[in-house]
């Protein structure tokens, strides 16, 4: 973890917003101590990048996990999505009628033969 110190500076930038979506080089800050939504994001980012850069995120969240549980303004809001049980409230299925699916994947393929 100290590694991680020397090798990225985080500061804050004065934007009216959390973070300028226009500058590709801005930092998004997450704070996992106190969102679990923050937590699950450094576990996926976890997954997804280098071996090395991945065990020293591991042992971050072993001790952010062995913790008390803090919660912020954001981590509060968000605590009732990250557990998974809001998601499915939040977000309707978006499927499409199976007749609408099925004309699509005949479009894509052969035309249906005609009975006579």
């Amino acid at each position: 973890m100290a590694e991680l110190t020397r090798r990225y500076a985080v500061m804050p930038l004065a934007t009216p917003a959390p973070f300028d979506l226009q500058d590709p080089d801005a930092p998004f800050v997450l704070k996992p101590w106190k969102d679990p939504a923050a937590l699950l994001a450094l576990r996926t980012y976890r997954d997804h990048c280098h071996p090395e850069l991945a065990r020293e995120i591991d042992a971050w969240i072993v001790v952010v996990e062995s913790g008390p549980v803090i919660r912020g303004d954001v981590g509060r809001r968000n605590e009732p999505y990250a557990s998974g049980r809001g998601r499915a409230a939040r977000r309707p299925a978006t499927r499409r009628p199976a007749a609408r699916r099925r004309s699509v994947r005949r479009a894509a393929g052969k035309a249906k033969k005609r009975r006579r």
